[in-house]
C-alpha cells in the first residue's frame, strides 16, 4: 500500500498491526510502528511521526530499525524547525551507519539532504542527494532510488538548473511507473510542472500542476495538494485570471493552517501578498506581510525573507515612497542568496521605479542590466527544449523597455531590442552571433537588410499596453503605434476560425479580415509599392496568421495576396547573417506516398499523383525518390540531405503542442522501433542541409505552438534550424484534393526560374482565380513560406 501511494490506508493498517502484535516478539510491533511513522512522514504529518516513535525501539543486531527510527525522527524535527533535536538524531544515526554498510542508511542521507535544503546550503544538499542515489543503486532499491532522484531534481530546481531537474525527474518516473509508486509519480508531475513553469512554459506547467493536484487529492496527500494548488494559482495569476488565482491561494492557506504546515502557510501568504499588490490592494498585502513576519523569523529561510523584501518594495513604490522602495529593491538585487528570478524581479522593479520618477537614463540602464541578468540565466540552459519557452520570463521586461525607448524617440534602439529577443535558439543553432543589446543596436542596419532582401520589412512587436510596427524600406524606417496585444489576439482568433469555416471571408467582406488589415497593414500603406515584396517579422499570435488572407480596405476589397508577395522571416539578424546557398543544381529529394503505419494515419489517396506531378519538373538524373515502404525516416536521415536543392514531403504530419520538437512527418514504419515511422523535428534539426526550398505538404507543417521570441515552432522551424533557406509549411490541415494542383503550379513556377516566394504566390493565385471551391483561403492559404534568405 505504501509504495502504491495509499499513505493513509498504509498508516492505518500499520498502526492496527502494531497493536495486534504488541504482545508478540519485539521485532514485529517495531516494524509496524516504523511503517506507520513512514507513511505519516510522507503525508507531511511531522508531529504524528514524533508521537508514533515516542517509545524507544529495541536495538537489534542489524540495527536497521534503530537507524530508520532515527532518520524519521531527524526529518520530522527538521520540518518542525527543531534543529537541536534533529542534529542529535542525525549524529546517532551517522554513528551507527559509520559502523556498517546498509541500504537503510540512504534514509539518513535523505534526512541530511532535508536539513541542508532547510538551511539553504545547496552544495551540501547536492552532495547528500548524490551519495543517497549511489547507495540506493548499490543495494538495488528502486523505490528509494526514485525518491533520491527527486531530491537531486529539487536541488536543481532550487538552484535554477531547470533542464537538469527535468532529466532527473524523468529518470525517477521511469523507475516509479513500473512500481506503481503513485506518490512519487504525483510529486514528479508537480515538480516537472514547476520546472516548465520556471522555463516559461506555462501551458505545459498548468496541465502538470492540475494533474499533480488531482493525484494528491485522490491519494489523500494534503501536503502535495497544497503545493500544486498554489502553483496552479501562479499560472492563473500570470494569465491575469485574478479571481481563480486568489481562490487557489486562499484555499491553499486554509489547508496549510488546518494541517499545521508552517512552510506551506508561508508560501500561501507570500502568494496572497503579491497578488494583492497586483490588484492594488495594498492594505491587504500589508496584512499578509505582518502575518508572515514571525513565521519567517522562526524558520530563518533567507529566500522567504528576500521575497518579503521584494513585496515590501513593491508596496512602497505603489505608495510613492520612492527612497524606501529603491533601498528594498537594491537589497534584493545585491543579496548573494537571491535567486536569478528574484534579482530579475528587483531589477525590473527598479527600472519601473526610475521611469516613474522621470529618471529616464537610469531606467534605461536598469532595463539593460535586467536583460543582461536574463541572458546570463538563459546561457546556463543546455537543453534545446528548455531554451524554447524560456524567453517568456523576459517578455514583461522587454515590453516595458521597448515601450520606453519608443516613447523617448529611440525607435532604432527599440527595434534592435525587439529583434534581440527574436529567434535566439534558431540563430544560435545556425551559428549566428548574437551580441549585447547595445552592440546589436549599433551593428543592425535595417535599411541595408531591406535593400539586400529587395523587400519592405514589416516588423511587429505586441505589447501589453500598446504594440508597435516598424515599416522598413531601403531608404527609411517608420514606426507606428498599434493596439495592445490582447485586442489584436482576439481579432486574429476570430478570423482564423472564419478562414477554417465553410464560407469564403471575401464573399461576406468579413469584418475581422478588414479590421486586421486596417490595424496591421494600412498604417504602412504609403511605403508599400504596387506588387511589393513584403517580409513579415511576426510576434506572438501573429505567427498563426497568414497575412495574405487579410482583406484590403479599398472600395473593392480583395485578399492582400493580390497586391503583394508576402513571406515570413524569424528576425532581422538572421536576414542580415544569411548566406547564399551553394550551387547544387536542381537536385530533388522527394519522399511520400508512405505505407500507412496504422489507422491514425490512413494512406493519402492523391499522394502518388502529387509526387508524379512534382517529378515532371525535374530531370530523372536529378531525382532521388523514396515512396511506399522506402519512404521512411531512416531514408531521409541516411540520404545525405545536404546534397539537395529541393526537399519535398508528401505525407501526413503531426504537430505536438506540448513539445514542438516532437512534431513529426509520418512516413513508413521500419524495423527500427515502435515510432520508426516518425521523422521528428528534433532529428531534422540535427542534420545540416543547404536546400533552396523545403516543402512539407503535411498537416500543421508550420507548427501549432508559438513561443515568445521564437515564433511558431514545429517542422518548418526545424528545417530552418537545419539550414534551409526557404521552407513551405502548413498552418492548418492540408487538403489532399487541392494540394497536388497547388504543388504542380509551384514547381512549374520554380522550373521557369521564379524565386520560391513568387512561385508559391503564383500557385496560390491560380487557385484563387479558378472557379469552384478551391478559391477559398482554406485551400490555398494554409501554405506559408518562411525564409532565412
Amino acid at each position: 500500500m505504501f509504495q502504491h501511494g495509499q499513505l493513509a490506508m498504509s498508516q492505518e493498517a500499520a498502526a492496527r498491526l502494531a497493536d495486534q502484535y504488541r504482545n508478540a516478539d519485539e521485532v514485529w510491533p517495531a516494524r509496524f510502528r516504523i511503517l506507520e511513522a513512514q507513511a505519516a512522514a510522507w503525508r507531511g504529518m511531522n508531529q504524528e511521526v514524533l508521537s508514533v516513535l515516542s517509545t524507544d525501539l529495541p536495538a537489534f543486531p542489524d540495527a536497521d530499525l534503530r537507524i530508520r527510527r532515527l532518520s524519521l525522527l531527524a526529518a520530522a524535527n527538521i520540518n518542525l524547525h527543531r534543529n537541536g533535536d534533529a542534529i542529535r538524531y542525525l549524529g546517532e544515526a551517522d554513528a551507527l551507519c559509520s559502523l556498517m554498510d546498509r541500504s537503510v542508511c540512504s534514509h539518513v542521507l535523505d534526512a541530511h539532504w532535508t536539513f541542508a535544503m532547510e538551511q539553504g546550503d545547496y552544495d551540501e544538499a547536492l552532495r547528500f542527494s548524490s551519495h543517497e542515489l549511489a547507495l540506493t543503486r548499490k543495494f538495488r532499491q528502486s523505490f528509494d532510488e526514485a525518491a533520491a532522484l527527486i531530491n537531486l531534481a529539487v536541488t536543481c530546481l532550487q538552484t535554477e538548473r531547470f533542464d537538469e531537474a527535468i532529466d532527473w525527474l524523468n529518470a525517477s518516473n521511469r523507475l516509479a511507473a513500473p512500481l506503481g509508486a503513485q506518490d512519487i509519480l504525483l510529486t514528479n508531475a508537480g515538480n516537472l510542472g514547476w520546472a516548465y513553469y520556471s522555463l516559461g512554459d506555462r501551458e505545459r506547467a498548468f496541465a502538470l500542476f492540475q494533474d499533480a493536484e488531482r493525484r494528491a487529492v485522490a491519494l489523500g496527500d494534503t501536503e502535495d495538494a497544497i503545493n500544486w494548488l498554489t502553483t496552479t494559482g501562479y499560472v492563473y495569476q500570470d494569465s491575469q485570471d485574478w479571481p481563480r488565482a486568489m481562490e487557489s491561494y486562499r484555499q491553499a492557506l486554509l489547508m496549510a493552517r488546518n494541517s499545521d504546515n508552517r512552510d506551506k502557510v508561508i508560501n500561501s501568504l507570500e502568494s496572497l501578498a503579491h497578488i494583492s499588490i497586483e490588484l492594488n490592494q495594498l492594505n491587504e498585502a500589508d496584512s499578509y506581510l505582518r502575518q508572515l513576519d514571525p513565521l519567517i523569523r522562526a524558520n530563518g529561510n533567507r529566500l522567504d525573507a528576500l521575497d518579503v523584501l521584494l513585496a515590501q518594495g513593491r508596496i512602497a513604490a505603489a505608495r510613492r515612497q520612492d527612497q524606501q522602495a529603491e533601498e528594498l529593491f537594491r537589497q534584493v538585487e545585491a543579496d548573494p542568496a537571491s535567486q536569478i528570478t528574484m534579482r530579475l524581479g528587483a531589477e525590473h522593479e527598479l527600472a519601473r521605479l526610475f521611469e516613474q520618477q522621470g529618471r529616464i537614463d537610469d531606467a534605461l540602464k536598469m532595463y539593460a542590466i535586467a536583460l543582461a541578468t536574463f541572458e546570463s540565466a538563459r546561457a546556463q540552459i543546455k537543453n534545446e527544449d528548455s531554451k524554447l519557452p524560456y524567453f517568456a520570463n523576459a517578455t514583461p521586461i522587454y515590453n516595458d523597455y521597448i515601450r520606453l525607448l519608443v516613447s523617448q524617440g529611440k525607435e532604432e534602439a527599440a527595434l534592435a531590442a525587439a529583434d534581440q529577443s527574436r529567434a535566439r535558439t534558431l540563430e544560435q543553432g545556425l551559428g549566428v552571433t548574437v551580441g549585447s543589446q547595445s552592440s546589436q543596436a549599433a551593428s543592425l542596419h535595417p535599411g541595408a537588410i531591406a535593400s539586400r532582401a529587395g523587400a519592405t520589412l514589416l516588423f511587429y512587436w505586441l505589447g501589453e499596453k500598446q504594440s508597435s510596427l516598424w515599416a522598413i524600406t531601403p531608404k527609411k524606417t517608420t514606426v507606428f503605434t498599434l493596439p495592445a496585444q490582447a485586442e489584436i489576439a482576439r481579432i486574429v482568433e476570430r478570423y482564423r476560425r472564419a478562414l477554417l469555416g465553410p464560407e469564403d471571408p471575401l464573399t461576406s467582406a468579413n469584418a475581422d479580415g478588414l479590421e486586421l488589415y486596417r490595424i496591421l497593414v494600412a498604417p504602412a500603406k504609403s511605403v508599400l509599392p504596387p506588387n511589393a515584396k513584403v517580409i513579415i517579422l511576426c510576434d506572438g499570435v501573429l505567427s498563426e496568421l497568414n497575412f495574405e488572407t487579410l482583406l484590403t480596405d479599398t472600395t473593392a476589397p480583395h485578399y492582400w495576396i493580390e497586391d503583394a508577395d508576402i513571406v515570413s522571416a524569424p528576425s532581422l539578424l538572421m536576414l542580415a547573417a544569411s548566406k547564399p546557398s551553394h550551387d547544387t543544381g536542381r537536385k530533388l529529394l522527394l519522399l511520400g506516398d508512405a505505407v500507412s503505419p496504422g489507422p491514425d494515419y490512413p494512406e493519402l489517396p492523391n499522394a502518388s499523383v502529387e509526387m508524379q506531378q512534382i517529378r515532371r519538373h525535374f530531370l530523372p538524373q536529378d531525382e532521388t525518390v523514396y515512396s511506399r515502404q522506402r519512404a521512411s525516416a531512416a531514408s531521409y536521415l541516411e540520404s545525405a540531405p545536404q546534397r539537395y536543392s529541393y526537399i519535398d514531403f508528401v505525407a501526413h504530419g503531426v504537430a505536438s503542442r506540448t513539445d514542438p520538437l516532437d512534431s513529426a512527418i509520418i512516413l513508413s514504419r521500419t524495423s527500427g522501433g515502435e515510432d520508426s515511422f516518425k521523422l521528428y523535428a528534433r532529428d531534422i534539426m540535427l542534420h545540416p542541409i543547404d536546400a533552396r526550398l523545403v516543402t512539407i505538404a503535411a498537416c500543421y507543417g508550420g507548427g501549432s505552438r508559438t513561443y515568445a521570441g521564437e515564433g511558431l515552432v514545429g517542422l518548418s522551424w526545424a528545417f530552418l534550424r537545419a539550414g534551409a533557406h526557404n521552407v513551405i509549411g502548413a498552418l492548418w490541415e492540408v487538403s489532399d484534393e487541392s494540394s497536388p494542383r497547388l504543388m504542380d503550379a509551384l514547381y512549374s513556377g520554380l522550373e521557369k526560374g521564379l524565386p520560391p516566394s513568387a512561385a508559391l504566390r503564383q500557385a496560390k493565385l491560380s487557385l484563387l482565380h479558378a472557379p469552384g471551391d478551391f478559391r477559398r483561403p482554406f485551400f490555398w492559404a494554409s501554405f506559408q513560406l518562411y525564409t532565412g534568405l
